[in-house]
């Protein structure tokens, strides 16, 4: 007999969501809530992205704040590390030192 298959967690939601975020462009905490099922999770996608078990294939630099700020305490360096990574792959950054969401920023269809 087939062993029922399991359902994802919502972790496994928010990864999935993030793995979709092209290179060069950057995605909210709100942006991937939504995305994963629930815009009221943005803090479950900060406590995901902090725990990310995957750098490699999950690129949670790539989620910022809905006014383009990086994380001050990006798990994998800090905000130096997080801008570098994004800057690297092309990303804007405005006057202000946040993204520029206009030029970079994803839209809802990108993640599902």
């Amino acid at each position: 007999m087939e062993e029922p298959k399991k359902q994802p967690t919502t972790f496994d939601l928010i990864y999935e969501r993030v793995r979709r975020i092209p290179r060069g462009k950057v995605a909210s905490y709100g942006l991937v809530a939504a995305a994963a099922g629930n815009p009221r999770w943005a803090r479950v996608v900060g406590y995901a992205l902090h725990a990310n078990p995957c750098p490699e294939e999950i690129p949670c630099h790539r989620v910022v704040t809905k006014a383009g700020a990086v994380a001050p305490g990006y798990a994998f360096g800090g905000a130096g590390v997080q801008r570098r990574l994004l800057e690297e792959e092309g990303v804007r950054f405005l006057p202000d030192g946040n993204v520029d969401l206009a030029a970079c920023g994803c839209i809802l269809r990108d993640l599902l």
